[in-house]
């Protein structure tokens, strides 16, 4: 093969590479399980009086375990569909 065939199929590799390291579900699901192992963790370690502030419900656990299935389910959508690049045509 040609230098100019290898320089295209590296170009390809580091397409598909890039195209699945910046992802966007992946950027946002990976967010969302971060904040929400803070924000749940802020619900674990809640006072009485934060509880009582919010009627009695536990807003900061209910909310971080909310934000990490979320991101979970985003993380779960991408290992089942992962991204593909398009294709370019092969015009020379």
């Amino acid at each position: 093969m040609s230098d100019y065939q290898h320089e295209v199929e590296e170009l390809e590799r580091k397409s598909a590479t890039a195209a699945r390291l910046f992802d966007v579900r992946r950027i946002i699901g990976g967010l969302f399980v971060v904040y929400g192992v803070i924000v749940t963790i802020a619900g674990i370690t809640a006072s009485d009086a934060d509880i009582h502030k919010a009627q009695g419900i536990n807003i900061n656990l209910w909310t971080g375990l909310g934000m990490l299935l979320l991101g979970l389910a985003f993380l779960v959508w991408l290992k089942l569909s992962p991204t593909t690049p398009p294709q370019g045509d092969d015009a020379e």
